[in-house]
């Protein structure tokens, strides 16, 4: 057996498990605080291997609206019937999968759905004040967009339907506005003219390449002093109950006094290692890129009926969307993928044919839609930093910032009380 030990440093010594957006995020705002930092993970950052690297690019203050709504059990069973649908779970892994959807479907009382969307908003809307001074001092602000958002219905009573969300954003302080089929095309000539209203939100945000966004951040963290490793984490070294190292596959033991568990979707068995059992699944979810489609498409659009995501890219333009349940080793379904570009054609006027690549990642999801940011149980020496699901390029720096404090010993900058490890 091999031990490692990082140089010390006088804030001590952090090891990041992950090196996703979250992981580099984390790992930028703790060389701040005076830490010394080793990151280990098995992908290179920013690389297609992570679920960052697929991302459709939102970077949105604004976003406190829970996956799960007031309603959306009468949705699930038309959804589940539609090969092309936006959720789907492979039947033998239905079993394993129901715990948690009986938890999601749990987290749609209104009740509960307040509360997530108070502590949704409370994390997102430090975002851009977060990420303006890693991004700046990364020499990549172009990889931050200042466009808003824009979710496009197919009748011109669809964006009144959503009353309920429209009155959570505008207590939370979101500027929306509501757009007819006139204002649409002003705003975004791009889109073919079969949608007749919209919600638009001005204050949000894009990234037109997040893998690129992370392998910058990395590359931030490095100049800085981080040290990067390739290797998979197995399990947890302890001694007397505090976690004193990790143990790599290769059976290297690596030494640290801290450690941030930001490993995404893989978070899970070792949160178990301390004695966590959180309810967490792979919300598997795909993509589709037209390189070089130049479709004049500007600002990020959602079909708010079909629920898929038009992101245009440095590279062309990127459709993003569906929730798959079927684990972390089975192999991706590519039809799901070009379902994609099927419903996306109908919504410009232009779309040219160019190259398309197909890709799955796997979301790091729980049932309520934020992740956990708090200490193992067990191990008070580790902070969890992980479970972002939909949400992690949005909140990737305001969780650094959070973790830095913690590792520190500092009141947070954000009411941590929602993301408890033990709420469910």
């Amino acid at each position: 057996m091999m031990a490692s030990q990082m140089p010390r440093k006088q804030g001590g010594n952090v090891l990041v498990i992950g090196s996703g957006i979250i992981g580099v995020s984390v790992a930028n705002y703790l060389l701040k605080a005076g830490f010394g930092v080793d990151v280990v993970d098995p992908a290179i950052p920013g690389s297609k291997d992570q679920c960052s690297y697929g991302n459709a690019g939102g970077i949105c203050p604004g976003s406190c609206i829970p996956n799960s709504m007031p309603g959306v059990l009468g949705n699930v069973p038309k959804w589940l019937m539609d090969p092309e649908g936006p959720l789907h779970v492979r039947l033998a892994y239905l079993p394993h999968a129901l715990p948690w959807l009986l938890r999601f479907l749990a987290a749609s009382r209104k009740s509960r759905v307040e509360e997530i969307s108070a502590a949704m908003r409370s994390l997102h809307r430090f975002t851009f004040e977060c990420y303006e001074p890693l991004i700046k001092e990364a020499g990549c602000e172009e990889l931050l967009q200042k466009r808003g958002q824009l979710f496009v219905h197919e009748s011109a009573e669809g964006a009144a339907s959503g009353a309920y969300g429209l009155d959570l954003r505008r207590r939370h302080g979101v500027r929306v506005e509501i757009l007819n089929q006139g204002e649409i095309q002003d705003l975004e000539p791009a889109l073919a003219p079969i949608f007749k209203s919209a919600v638009y939100l001005p204050d949000q945000g894009q990234c037109p390449n997040p893998g690129r966004l992370v392998a910058k951040l990395a590359e931030l963290a490095t100049r800085n002093g981080a040290r990067f490793h390739r290797a998979r984490v197995a399990s947890f070294e302890k001694v007397d109950g505090r976690v004193v190292g990790v143990r790599l596959e290769d059976g290297t033991v690596m030494r640290a006094d801290q450690f941030v568990l930001a490993a995404g979707a893989w978070s899970t068995e070792l949160s178990r290692q301390l004695g966590d059992r959180i309810p967490f699944e792979s919300e598997r979810g795909y993509h589709v890129m037209v390189k070089g489609a130049d479709t004049g498409l500007k600002i990020q659009t959602i079909s708010a009926d079909r629920k898929f995501v038009l992101s245009p890219m440095e590279e062309g333009l990127r459709i993003a969307g569906n929730v798959e349940f079927s684990g972390l080793r089975k192999p991706p379904n590519m039809h799901r993928a070009d379902a994609l570009l099927k419903q996306a054609r109908p919504m410009f006027k232009k779309i040219e044919d160019g190259e398309v690549s197909r890709w799955m990642g796997h979301r790091p999801g729980t049932p309520d839609s934020i992740p956990v940011i708090d200490r193992a149980g067990r191990a008070d020496n580790v902070i969890y930093a992980f479970g972002h699901g939909h949400q992690g390029l949005i909140a990737g720096a305001v969780t650094g910032k959070v973790v830095a404090e913690m590792a520190s010993g500092q009141p947070t900058s954000v009411d941590l009380t929602p993301f408890r490890r033990d709420r469910f």
